[in-house]
């Protein structure tokens, strides 16, 4: 019997999938969790063989738990549910570990049969969907190890030039406010752009509202 780990947080389609799942003579639902801290809870002292987890939950990312299940068991095999159509976001599920993914649009039926086959050892995703998307998860995680190495050049006086141009305010304005010539203003914001890889004042405000560098109030 195929032991199943079910973590959703919609508690009402969590316990339509346990209901399914329990009917199957093939399954048996040993744990359900609606956030990432309690499936760690209720998983604490139980083996699961087989998991149908949501990508987006309440306090993080199920990939953040299916690392964490096939570090303690290799051979744990998980279908994640999202109902994000991102390929980047199924590209770090599969990169983490998920046999598949799935979107929440599907089927209950869909659903079962997927995790049936898991459950028989059959893969979900071909050869070539599997290469894209570890490629494609690759390429992402450089493209974010560029922008945090950008962001950790930008200086404090740089970022308050940020936050004066959040704030709406025009180069002189800026300059004004930060007790800086006009000319010095520009000097900072070139710096800014080249730093970002941007040709813009609007593409730099967009990247660092983006990542957190300025507040919008």
């Amino acid at each position: 019997m195929q032991r199943i780990l079910l973590v959703e947080d919609h508690a009402s389609f969590r316990q339509t999938l346990a209901y399914v799942f329990d009917q199957q003579p093939e399954f048996e639902v040993v744990a359900q969790a609606g956030t990432l801290a309690e499936a760690r809870r209720v998983m604490a002292g139980v083996e699961a063989d087989l998991g149908v987890i949501d990508l987006s939950l309440p306090d993080g990312e199920g990939t953040e738990l299916i690392a964490e299940l096939r570090e303690a068991n290799p051979l744990f095999a998980a279908l994640v549910l999202t109902a994000s159509l991102d390929r980047a976001e199924h590209a770090r599920a599969v990169e983490a570990g998920a046999a598949g993914v799935m979107h929440k649009a599907a089927d209950v039926d869909e659903i079962l049969g997927a995790t049936r086959r898991l459950g028989e050892g059959e893969t979900l995703l071909s050869q070539d969907e599997l290469v894209a998307l570890l490629r494609l998860a690759g390429q992402n995680r450089e493209e974010e190890l560029e922008v945090r190495a950008s962001i950790e050049q930008i200086t404090p006086r740089e970022r308050e030039v940020l936050q004066a141009l959040a704030e709406g305010l025009s180069n002189k304005e800026i300059a004004s406010k930060l007790h800086m010539s006009v000319d010095t203003e520009r000097t900072h914001m070139m710096n800014i752009l080249n730093k970002m890889g941007v040709h813009s004042r609007l593409q730099a405000l967009l990247f660092a509202t983006r990542h957190n560098i300025v507040e919008i109030r």
